[in-house]
């Protein structure tokens, strides 16, 4: 079965947790403490993996979640690091944040890596806490939680030159004459349901991957017959080739069906039409074909190959020129710069406020924000120490006195997330 589109929650792997310890040892005075840092939640990773055409392997993985780190061990040791999950997908996988559209990773190479979804780090123990002043904390942290990401993996396959037309136009018929690929033929509309991928090798040696692709009709960028579910596959396509039915065996116009075909390209988001574009008249061995041929190149004015794919006629003709087109064609980019995500470096920015309060109708003050929940849930508030440092956190972040700014009293109920306590001057 042919999948190129998923969706898929994932959940990076917790951190350990730090843990409370002492040093007990014969003959050793004032110990002191020697609770260890917990390990590294693990990551999810995805490797390209040449071996797979298709993301049948993930339709059923709705939700995966990494291992978490070990917690931390007495005498001052690390708990382990957790392992990172690999999920091997096709070469030309293409990973979304499914929340904000943007391209996380893009997977064009065999045993290409990209770290989709990151563990947290270990929280650290009573030992990392020790200063001069509190020689003997009687407090850790707990691991952070991983990163969670919603994703939408998208397909789209790798191919040096791609074939499009009207569906019954010969396409596929083509692709079985030039390659070793056995694409379904059939004389009805749409036999070509899912995208074929060939390698043709010309006379003297020259060689790319040619895709027959599922018809095109019009309004396919708007998403009529298989438009949207297929076009994205000619994104990687370098160049074009499109293949027409010059004998108009089927009562369409061969000039309104270019016009058609290269409006489609033409509106879909990648501006396809851009893209060099080999114009190929098939079914040349029917009758009308030939006045059909002299009436599109009048009116159009450019280059057309024709050829019989039935009869192999002109095919070598057909393949050098699209060997000679490639050799100058560059990859074209298949994202804008707004729609990659920008690689970020995890760091504290002053213009990013660590907080912000909302005060409801019932009178509560709501501190809140990204920052300060991941301190908030790396503290243990069954420990009174790691309860009396979370506060000194607040206070330290200015929280104290925007409670004081908008009118909080003695008294007031405070929620800091789901915790609540009484403001204090």
């Amino acid at each position: 079965m042919f999948i190129d589109q998923v969706k898929m929650e994932l959940h990076g792997g917790k951190g350990g947790d730090g843990i409370v310890a002492y040093r007990r040892e014969l003959k050793v005075e004032m110990g002191g403490p020697f609770g260890g840092n917990g390990g590294k939640g693990g990551s999810i990773i995805f490797v390209g993996d040449e071996g797979l055409s298709t993301l049948l392997d993930l339709k059923y993985m709705k939700v995966l979640k990494a291992l978490p780190g070990e917690k931390g061990k007495n005498k001052g040791m690390y708990g382990a690091n957790a392992k990172d999950t690999y999920i091997h997908v096709p070469l030309g996988t293409t990973i979304y944040d499914d929340d904000t559209n943007l391209v996380i990773a893009d997977i064009t190479r065999h045993n290409e890596e990209a770290i989709i979804c990151k563990g947290g780090r270990g929280g650290r123990g009573n030992m990392a806490f020790a200063t001069g002043v509190n020689k003997c904390p009687d407090f850790c942290e707990k691991g952070e939680p991983g990163q969670v990401r919603y994703i939408r993996c998208e397909l789209k396959v790798l191919a040096d030159c791609g074939l499009v037309g009207f569906p019954s136009v010969g396409k596929s018929t083509l692709l079985s004459i030039v390659s070793k690929a056995k694409p379904k033929i059939a004389d009805y509309h749409f036999t070509t349901l899912v995208p074929q991928l060939g390698m043709v090798e010309t006379k003297d040696g020259r060689s790319f991957v040619m895709a027959d692709l599922p018809g095109l009709i019009e309004g396919a960028h708007q998403g009529a017959g298989l438009g949207l579910q297929f076009l994205k596959h000619i994104e990687r396509c370098r160049v074009i080739i499109h293949v027409i039915d010059m004998a108009s065996v089927e009562g369409r116009d061969p000039y309104n069906d270019y016009l058609i075909i290269n409006n489609e390209l033409k509106e879909y988001k990648m501006n396809l039409i851009n893209r060099p574009q080999i114009v190929v008249a098939n079914k040349m061995d029917l009758p009308g074909a030939k006045e059909n041929l002299a009436k599109f190149i009048a009116q159009t004015n450019i280059e057309v190959i024709p050829i019989s794919a039935y009869n192999h006629d002109n095919i070598d003709t057909l393949l050098y020129k699209i060997a000679d087109l490639l050799a100058v064609t560059k990859p074209f980019s298949l994202f804008e710069e707004d729609e990659l995500e920008p690689s970020v470096v995890y760091e504290f920015k002053a213009d990013e406020p660590v907080f912000y309060i909302e005060k409801d109708k019932d009178g509560i003050y709501n501190v809140k924000g990204d920052k300060l929940y991941r301190i908030f849930q790396m503290t243990n508030f069954e420990n009174e120490s790691s309860v009396n440092r979370f506060a000194r956190q607040l206070r330290s972040f200015g929280v104290d006195d925007e409670l004081r700014k908008l009118g909080a009293k003695n008294g007031d109920t405070i929620r800091v997330f789901d915790f609540e306590f009484e403001f204090v001057e």
